[in-house]
């Protein structure tokens, strides 16, 4: 990451030069965000697996969910909960016991780098909040799952941190396959063909 005056850069592989502090949404580039994802582990690493699981594959898990509790959710609505965690591509995924111990300045960049993407992508940049409750409700459900499969949560402190999952997992088409760690190519691709099909339909 390099600094000038009052600025943030990061320099993503696209060749984009990204203002963390004030992001341009002309500098958000889809294959720079599925890179990072695809790149960056849940959980610290902390998981089972011969892969890492990804923000890039927990991103497709959290669509899938929120799907299932929205059948009648807009393509716009879709893409908002593929990429509700996109900014951890250039912020890493940091827990949430450390980023509330961070306070409001790293919430305010994440937000305002989530606009960016937002706006780059043809949606609205602050969401409304009934949309966010629902993406939030399938992000702790997708949480659960992975606590529970992943990272050696036992099914009762998962739902302590979690809550209960609406959703039993047997009720969702191809469970399996989604919780299972994806190779990083994998999961790159995985992300990006969900985004070019709901943003085809925009």
């Amino acid at each position: 990451m390099a600094r000038g005056k009052d600025r943030a850069w990061q320099r993503m592989l696209s060749g984009r030069r990204l203002d963390i502090l004030d992001p341009s949404p002309l500098d958000v580039e889809l294959s720079d965000i599925a890179h990072g994802l695809a790149r960056v582990a849940r959980w610290n690493g902390q998981t089972q697996g011969d892969y890492p699981f990804s923000v890039a594959q927990h991103s497709v898990l959290v669509l899938d969910l929120f799907n299932e509790h929205n059948p009648d959710a807009t393509p716009a609505q879709l893409l908002h909960a593929l990429l509700h965690d996109a900014p951890e591509y250039v912020m890493g995924d940091i827990i949430s016991p450390f980023k509330a111990a961070m306070g409001g300045n790293y919430k305010d960049v994440e937000n305002r780098l989530l606009g960016a993407i937002h706006l780059r992508f043809s949606l609205s940049a602050m969401p409304p909040a009934t949309l966010v409750k629902q993406i939030k409700k399938a992000d702790r459900e997708a949480a659960y799952f992975e606590a529970v499969h992943l990272a050696g949560f036992a099914a009762e402190e998962a739902r302590k941190f979690f809550g209960e999952p609406s959703l039993p997992e047997f009720d969702l088409e191809e469970f399996n396959r989604l919780i299972r760690p994806w190779p990083t190519r994998e999961a790159h691709d995985r992300f990006v063909a969900a985004f070019e099909e709901l943003s085809a339909l925009l």
